[in-house]
């Protein structure tokens, strides 16, 4: 899955009348997405309450403050730390609070978010994604890239994919692949269908390796 790449998570919660119950109940995708998102390593988490156009009545505070309520106390069940989450309500479908403030919801005052790496605040939803901690991604260490996934492409050859975590990935290194102990050559590098001199964290990577099937 994607999501062991992501840096955050944005929870996508929908605030319609049922639709909000249906997700946040026992077997329900609100709960199973963001159980995901934490125990694949993503410690960031952003919540989006959408569709706030078809609350009754529309753009209900109330209704928000219910929705983000119940999230809370259901991810730090999880792990993650409420406080440190920004909740915004939007509507996708309108643009409510998604690029610019939206004058239909006067109630909401912004969203904040308390780390220890210091505050966070705005009123829209890239706001809050520009507020993302970078983690630290160090190159001087040895060379860590857990694989997402392996292709084998026609005349290619084997492609593993995944994104750098430490160190650094170049064409012509040797790499041990874990637990099988297998040693080859990196042939290339490839980030979005272009060629990389060098790979660095952060970096979703696929890269031919020689000689394995």
């Amino acid at each position: 899955t994607g999501t062991s790449q992501a840096d955050c998570a944005v929870l996508i919660v929908a605030a319609g009348t049922g639709e909000f119950e249906a997700g946040i109940s026992k077997n329900g995708q609100t709960r199973e997405h963001a159980l995901l998102a934490f125990t694949l390593g993503v410690k960031q988490l952003i919540v989006g309450v959408n569709k706030m156009d078809s609350t009754e009545p529309p753009y209900s505070e109330a209704r928000f403050e219910e929705i983000k309520k119940e999230v809370s106390s259901y991810i730090k069940k999880i792990g993650y730390n409420p406080p440190a989450v920004a909740f915004v309500p939007i509507s996708g479908w309108n643009g409510d609070n998604m690029l610019e403030p939206s004058s239909k919801m006067p109630w909401f005052k912004g969203w904040t978010v308390e780390r220890k790496e210091g505050k966070g605040e705005g009123k829209t939803l890239i706001e809050a994604l520009d507020a993302i901690l970078p983690p630290s991604r160090p190159t001087d260490k040895a060379l860590r890239l857990p694989l997402q996934d392996v292709y084998k492409i026609g005349g290619i050859g084997t492609v593993p994919v995944g994104r750098v975590e430490t160190g650094v990935l170049k064409p012509g290194m040797l790499v041990t692949f874990a637990p099988a102990g297998l040693t080859t050559e990196v042939k290339s590098v490839e980030m979005h269908h272009e060629a990389l001199t060098e790979a660095v964290p952060g970096d979703n990577v696929g890269f031919n390796v020689k000689n394995v099937s």
